[in-house]
């Protein structure tokens, strides 16, 4: 059974930094692209970053610049850097991995940016 477990979400002060990390354990198959979602409060989950196994990136346009996003495709992880925090960013991140067969899902880690 594939399983995603997201860690490093927490409270920041707004221009401050966050890493967040995504393991996967289980058998998974070969890996489309590795994403990070988040959901705010009252919207709809969206795309921040994703990472494809080709090896390009591509990136939302409220995060380009501040986020990074980085996989490792030997250990099935996946981060993602966030600089230049701003309270907009405050969401529950999920992490999501894109295989031939199947799309898997995190649980998702709290992330609030105070202003």
């Amino acid at each position: 059974q594939v399983q995603l477990v997201e860690s490093g979400g927490g409270l920041v002060q707004a221009g401050g930094s966050l890493t967040l990390s995504c393991a996967a354990s289980g058998s998974i198959g070969s890996i489309k692209a590795m994403r990070w979602y988040r959901q705010a409060p009252g919207k709809q989950r969206e795309l921040v970053a994703s990472a494809y196994t080709v090896g390009n990136t591509n990136y939302a346009d409220s995060v380009k610049g501040r986020f990074t996003i980085s996989r490792d495709n030997a250990k099935n992880t996946v981060s993602l850097q966030m600089s230049s925090l701003k309270s907009e960013d405050t969401a529950v991140y999920y992490c999501n991995i894109q295989a031939l067969s199947a799309s898997y899902w995190g649980p998702g880690t709290q992330v609030t940016v105070s202003s």
